[in-house]
C-alpha cells in the first residue's frame, strides 16, 4: 500500500531507545505489533474488563477484546487515509497495557492510593509497562519499542510526569505535552477509534446486561435512526424475540457511519491544511476528527451511558466494592513487601537509592496494576480474609 506523505514511514522512524539491527521480513512497526501481542501484559488483557467486571459474566468486553475492536476499526480508518496501519496496529493493541484489574474503578481507586507518591497514570503506566516493566530480552528492560508507537501509546500525560520523562529522554515522548503539539496522525486516528469502540461495545454489553434496554436508547439520535433504518429494512426485527439481531444490526450501522464521517471530515482537514509531511502534521491542529454534527451525536452517547450505565446503582455497587479491595490491596503490601514476588522486591530494592520517597508505593503499584481482576480478588482474600465480588454472573 502506497503511504500519505504525512504518514508515519518505518522506513523514518525516529528509532529505538536501544538501537538494533533491522529484521529481514518486517517493518518497525510489524516489529512492534509482534513484541506487543507476544508479552506477559497483553495476555493479561483477556481478564481485565471495562464496565463490567470478570466475575460477572463471561461474555462481557474485557480489555483484550476492546484493543482488538480498537485495532480493527483503526486499521480501516488507516487504509482509507492512507495512514501506516501496522503503526495503528500497534498502537491500538498496547494502549491499555497498563490498566489496572477492575476497569476504571481500580484506575481510580490506585491514582487516591498513590496521590502522596506521584499519582498513578493509566497511558503513563502503559508507558512503563513496555519501557521497563516487561522482562523478556537480556539487553533491556521492556520491549524497546520504536518512538512513534510509544508516543502513541502516551495519550495523556500531566505536566508534572511529562516534565519528568523529558527530563529522562530530552526530546521524547513527552516533549508535545509541553509544547503543545501533535502526535502523529495514526496515534490521533488511535485515539479516536478508542471512543468510536467504547461507546458502541457499552451499548452492546449494557443491554446484554439488562441495565439498559432498546427503549432507553431511543431517546440517544445516533443510536435510534440506525435502530428506525434497520426495523424499515427488516420489520420482521420488531419481533421481541430478535432483540438481539435487531441491536447487532443497529449497533453496525452506527459504527459505519462513525467510520465513514471520521474518513471523510480527516481528509477534509487534510486536503485544507495539506502537511508536506509526518512532522509538519504534527505542527498542526488535531487533523484526525469526527465532522461537527457526529462528534455532537458521540457526546450525546457518551451522556447517556454515563448516566444510565456507568452510574447504574447495580455498577457502583460493584465499583465500589473493587475500589476496596484495590485499597486494602495496595495498604497490604506497602505494610509488607515481602508479601509481593522476589522480582518486585528486587525491583524496589533497586529504585530505591534513586527515589527513596516513592519507590516502594511505586512497585507495590506496578504489581497491582499488572493484576486480572480474578488474580486480585484471590490475592485480596488471602491478605485480608474477605471475600468480596462473589460470581454473580448478568
Amino acid at each position: 500500500m502506497t503511504l500519505a506523505c504525512y504518514a508515519c514511514d518505518p522506513g523514518q522512524t525516529r528509532g529505538r531507545r536501544y538501537p538494533q539491527a533491522p529484521a529481514p521480513t518486517r517493518t518497525e512497526y510489524q516489529r512492534d505489533r509482534d513484541r506487543i501481542v507476544h508479552s506477559t501484559a497483553f495476555r493479561r488483557l483477556v481478564y481485565k474488563t471495562q464496565v463490567f467486571l470478570n466475575h460477572e459474566g463471561d461474555l462481557f468486553r474485557t480489555r483484550m477484546t476492546h484493543s482488538l475492536e480498537v485495532a480493527q476499526l483503526g486499521r480501516s480508518i488507516a487504509r482509507s487515509l492512507q495512514l501506516n496501519e501496522d503503526l495503528v496496529e500497534a498502537i491500538a493493541l498496547a494502549h491499555d497495557l497498563g490498566h489496572t484489574p477492575f476497569g476504571h474503578a481500580g484506575q481510580d481507586a490506585l491514582n487516591e492510593c498513590m496521590v502522596n507518591y506521584a499519582g498513578f497514570e493509566h497511558n503513563l503506566q502503559s508507558l512503563r509497562v513496555v519501557d521497563q516493566l516487561e522482562e523478556r530480552y537480556p539487553e533491556f528492560d521492556g520491549l524497546n519499542l520504536t518512538f512513534e508507537t510509544r508516543e502513541g501509546i502516551l495519550k495523556h500525560c500531566s505536566q508534572a510526569n511529562a516534565q519528568a520523562l523529558e527530563a529522562i529522554e530530552p526530546q521524547g515522548v513527552a516533549q508535545r505535552f509541553l509544547t503543545h503539539t501533535q502526535p502523529s496522525l495514526e496515534a490521533q486516528l488511535c485515539n479516536l477509534a478508542d471512543e468510536i469502540a467504547y461507546n458502541a461495545h457499552d451499548i452492546d454489553d449494557g443491554v446484554r446486561s439488562g441495565l439498559i434496554s432498546l427503549t432507553q436508547l431511543q431517546a440517544v439520535p445516533l443510536f435510534d435512526q440506525f435502530r428506525q433504518q434497520t426495523l424499515a429494512d427488516y420489520p420482521q426485527l420488531q419481533d421481541p424475540s430478535q432483540g438481539r439481531r435487531l441491536l447487532y444490526e443497529s449497533i453496525r450501522r452506527m459504527l459505519s457511519a462513525q467510520v465513514y464521517d471520521v474518513i471523510a471530515a480527516t481528509q477534509a482537514a487534510l486536503d485544507a491544511a495539506q502537511p508536506a509531511d509526518m512532522n509538519a502534521a504534527r505542527a498542526l491542529p488535531p487533523l484526525v476528527q469526527f465532522g461537527a454534527n457526529m462528534r455532537a451525536q458521540s457526546k450525546q452517547l457518551k451522556a447517556f451511558l454515563l448516566q444510565q450505565l456507568y452510574r447504574h446503582p447495580q455498577v457502583m455497587h460493584t465499583t465500589g466494592q473493587a475500589r476496596q479491595v484495590v485499597r486494602e490491596l495496595f495498604a497490604s503490601y506497602l505494610a509488607s513487601p515481602q508479601e509481593m514476588p522476589e522480582r518486585y522486591k528486587l525491583r524496589h530494592l533497586k529504585a530505591a537509592p534513586l527515589d527513596p520517597a516513592n519507590a516502594l508505593a511505586r512497585t507495590v503499584a506496578d504489581y497491582i496494576a499488572g493484576m486480572t481482576d480474578r488474580f486480585a480478588l484471590r490475592e485480596h482474600q488471602r491478605l485480608t480474609g474477605q471475600t468480596l465480588l462473589k460470581e454473580v454472573h448478568l
